[in-house]
C-alpha cells in the first residue's frame, strides 16, 4: 500500500557507445563543451574564519560529515607550523565570490576550529612542546609564524557551466575525479554531494533526530555523535539506511539490480518530483513503522537469530541490514493502521518465536551472500507470512 504522490516512474537514460570521427572530436574540443575553466588564489590563515564566514557554504553535509579525529587535525596544524605543503582546496564559484566546498572541506573546518579554540593540538611529532594547547594558548611567534602560512585554492568558476543541468553534471564528474584518491567515499557521501534535494534532506533529518533509531543502530543520542567512533554514522550509512525503507518501498518498480543502482535512481527521482506533503507523509511513515517494529521486538529489533560454530542458534548482538530491509518493507503497510499495529505488538512473544523459526529454515536467504533485489523481495515475502498468522 502506497502512500498518495509517492509512487514514482522510473525511466534510467539508455547507456549508447558515441562513435565521432578525428574532425567531429577536434570539433567538439574547440567548442568547449565541458571544459573547466579555473582561476587560483590563496587564503591567509589568520582571515580564515572571516573568509569562511561571508564567502564560503562551509556545509558539513555536501561531502560527509566531519569524520576527522583530534589527532587528524592536529597533524594538519603542524604541518602549517613546519611549512609543509597542503593540498590545495577545491571550490566551486556558486556566484561572484560565493563558493561551496568540492574538496578540501576537512580542512578549513579544521582550520575554522582551531582559529575558534575548538580543539587541543594532540600527537604532534616534532613540536611536542605545543601538546595540549589551544591556539590562543601558543608562544607569540608560533602564532605568527601559522597566521603567515596561506592555503592554496582551486576555484571552478561559475562561467563554465552554461545552465544548471550542466552545472550538476560538471560537479558530479570533478567531485568523482578528485575523490579517487584518499579515504574512498562511500555511496551515500557521494549521494550527498550529488544528488542533494528535499529528500535528501529529509533522510538526514530523519536519522539526526529520531532517538529511536539511532538507539537501535548504536548511535549516541545525548552526545555529539562527530566525536563518536560509531562508523555508520561518520560515514552517513544511517542516512542510507532511512532512504533505502523509502526506495524499497517501490523496489519492484525501480530498474537496476545492485543497491547502488537502485538507491541512485531513486533519489534523482523523489527529489525532484515530491512535494512537502508527501514527504512529511512519508516521514510518519518511517517513524510509524520504526516504532512498530520495535514494539514488536524490542532489543531484537533487526537482529539476526544464526547458526554458531557449535550448532547452536543464538540472537546476534547488532542489528543487520538483512533484517532491516525486509522487516520495514513489510510492516510499513500496518504503519496508519492502530488496530492491526495493537494486534501485532499483543502478539510479540509468538512472531519472536515464527521469527527463530524463519530464521532456521532459511539460512541461505540470510548469510550475507544474498543482497539484490530478488533477494530483498523473498525476504520480505517471508516475513509477510508471519504477519498474516496476527
Amino acid at each position: 500500500m502506497h502512500l498518495e504522490e509517492e509512487l514514482l516512474e522510473f525511466d534510467p537514460k539508455n547507456i549508447t557507445i558515441v562513435t565521432l570521427t578525428d574532425e567531429e572530436i577536434n570539433e567538439k574540443y574547440q567548442k568547449g563543451e565541458l571544459r573547466i575553466v579555473t582561476e587560483q588564489g590563496r587564503y591567509p590563515l589568520q582571515n580564515i574564519k572571516e573568509i569562511l564566514g561571508k564567502n564560503m557554504e562551509l556545509n558539513p553535509e555536501y561531502q560527509r560529515r566531519r569524520v576527522w579525529t583530534n589527532l587528524q587535525k592536529s597533524r594538519l596544524i603542524e604541518s602549517f607550523i613546519m611549512n609543509i605543503p597542503v593540498p590545495p582546496v577545491f571550490l566551486y564559484e556558486i556566484e561572484f565570490s560565493k563558493h561551496e566546498v568540492m574538496d578540501g572541506l576537512q580542512r578549513l573546518s579544521t582550520l575554522y576550529d582551531f582559529y575558534s579554540n575548538k580543539f587541543k593540538l594532540e600527537g604532534l611529532e616534532v613540536w611536542k612542546e605545543l601538546n595540549n594547547r589551544y591556539y590562543s594558548e601558543l608562544p607569540e611567534n608560533i602564532q605568527k609564524g601559522i597566521d603567515r602560512r596561506y592555503i592554496s585554492t582551486i576555484v571552478i568558476l561559475n562561467e563554465t557551466a552554461k545552465n544548471k543541468e550542466e552545472e550538476q553534471i560538471l560537479k558530479k564528474f570533478v567531485f568523482e575525479r578528485l575523490n579517487t584518491g584518499g579515504t574512498k567515499l562511500t555511496d551515500q557521501e557521494n549521494r550527498n554531494a550529488l544528488y542533494d534535494g528535499k529528500l535528501n534532506k529529509l533522510c538526514i533529518n530523519i536519522s539526526d533526530n529520531n532517538d529511536l533509531f539511532k538507539n537501535i543502530w548504536g548511535i549516541p543520542v545525548d552526545s555529539n555523535p562527530d566525536l563518536a567512533e560509531n562508523s555508520l554514522y561518520k560515514r552517513m550509512e544511517d542516512v542510507e539506511l532511512v532512504l533505502r525503507f523509502f526506495a524499497y518501498r517501490q523496489l519492484e518498480n525501480i530498474p537496476g539490480v545492485r543497491v547502488k543502482e537502485i538507491l541512485d535512481l531513486y533519489i534523482i527521482e523523489a527529489n525532484n518530483k515530491y512535494s512537502d506533503k508527501v514527504l512529511s507523509s512519508l516521514e510518519k511513515l518511517f517513524n510509524n513503522t520504526l516504532e512498530l517494529a520495535h514494539g514488536i521486538f524490542e532489543d531484537k529489533t533487526f537482529v539476526l537469530y544464526s547458526k554458531r560454530k557449535n550448532g547452536d542458534f543464538q540472537w546476534s548482538n547488532t542489528p543487520s541490514k538483512m533484517v532491516y530491509d525486509p522487516v520495514m518493507k513489510s510492516l510499513s503497510k500496518f504503519a496508519f493502521d492502530d488496530s492491526k499495529k495493537q494486534k501485532l505488538i499483543n502478539s510479540k512473544a509468538e512472531i519472536i518465536g515464527k521469527t527463530e523459526e524463519l530464521f532456521k529454515e532459511n539460512l541461505v536467504d540470510f548469510n550475507g551472500r544474498n543482497n539484490n533485489k530478488s533477494d530483498v523481495l523473498r525476504r520480505t515475502q517471508l516475513f509477510d507470512e508471519i504477519w498474516k498468522d496476527y
